[in-house]
C-alpha cells in the first residue's frame, strides 16, 4: 500500500474526531503488563497533521532497531508526548490492570500541552475527566496510539537495560522480564530481585512464607 493511502487508514478516527471539532487527539498506550519484573510504562502522544513518521506501526510489529529509529522521530514531530510508570511495588498493590491504568493517567497528566480527546489501546476506559475512547488493537488502527506504543516500548526496554547493569543474573536486558525460559531458570538458581513483581507467579509461589 502506498505510504500516504496508508497514513490515511491509520488516521481516520484522528480524522473523524477532528472533524467533530477535537483538534488535539492523543493517544494512549502501555508496554509490559506480561512481564515478571520491572514496571509498566505507558505513553500518551499528540501527533500532527503533517507528521512523516515511516514505517509507522504497532510497537511488537517492529524490530528494535526500527522502534528506536521512530521513538526519536515521534520525539522530534510530537506536539506533545509524556511518558510515565508504575511500579512494581504499584503493580503488585493494585494489580496490573489498575497499575496499567495508573500510568496512562500519568501520561496524559504529563503532557505539556491539553488534549482535547484521548484515544486509549485496549477495552477499558479511564476515571477520567477528558473525553476518550477505546480502541480495541488501538496499536494497529490508529496512528497517535501506535506512536504512544512505542515511545512507551522504547522507554521500558532501556529502563529494563538499566536494571540489568544492577540485577545482571537475570538477564533483564535480553528479555526485559518476560516470562522466558532463561527468567525462570534464573529464578530458580537466585530466587526473586528487588524488582520482580511478588503478585505475579511464579515469583508469587517463591515469596510465599
Amino acid at each position: 500500500m502506498h505510504e500516504e493511502q496508508r497514513k490515511e487508514n491509520f488516521m481516520r478516527l484522528e480524522r473523524e474526531l477532528q472533524a467533530k471539532g477535537y483538534k488535539l487527539v492523543a493517544g494512549v498506550d502501555e508496554a509490559g503488563r506480561g512481564p515478571l519484573a520491572g514496571p509498566v510504562t505507558a505513553a500518551a502522544c499528540i501527533l500532527p497533521e503533517d507528521f512523516d513518521l515511516p514505517g509507522l506501526d504497532d510497537s511488537k510489529k517492529l524490530t528494535e532497531k526500527k522502534r528506536e529509529y521512530l521513538a526519536d522521530l515521534i520525539k522530534e514531530q510530537a506536539v506533545a508526548y509524556c511518558v510515565a510508570s508504575a511500579s512494581h511495588l504499584e503493580i503488585d498493590r493494585l494489580n496490573i490492570l489498575n497499575a496499567s491504568k495508573l500510568a496512562m493517567k500519568r501520561a496524559l497528566a504529563g503532557l505539556s500541552v491539553a488534549p482535547n480527546y484521548a484515544l486509549i489501546d485496549g477495552r477499558d476506559k479511564l476515571d477520567i475527566s477528558l473525553e476518550h475512547k477505546a480502541v480495541i488493537g488501538g496499536d494497529r488502527l490508529c496512528a497517535c496510539i501506535a506512536a504512544a506504543s512505542i515511545l512507551a516500548k522504547v522507554n521500558r526496554d532501556r529502563y529494563m537495560c538499566e536494571l540489568h547493569e544492577l540485577y545482571p543474573v537475570y538477564d533483564f536486558n535480553r528479555h526485559k522480564g518476560y516470562p522466558t525460559r532463561s527468567h525462570f531458570e534464573a529464578l530458580e538458581k537466585y530466587g526473586p530481585c528487588p524488582v520482580h513483581r511478588r503478585s505475579f507467579s511464579p515469583v508469587k509461589e517463591m515469596t510465599a512464607i
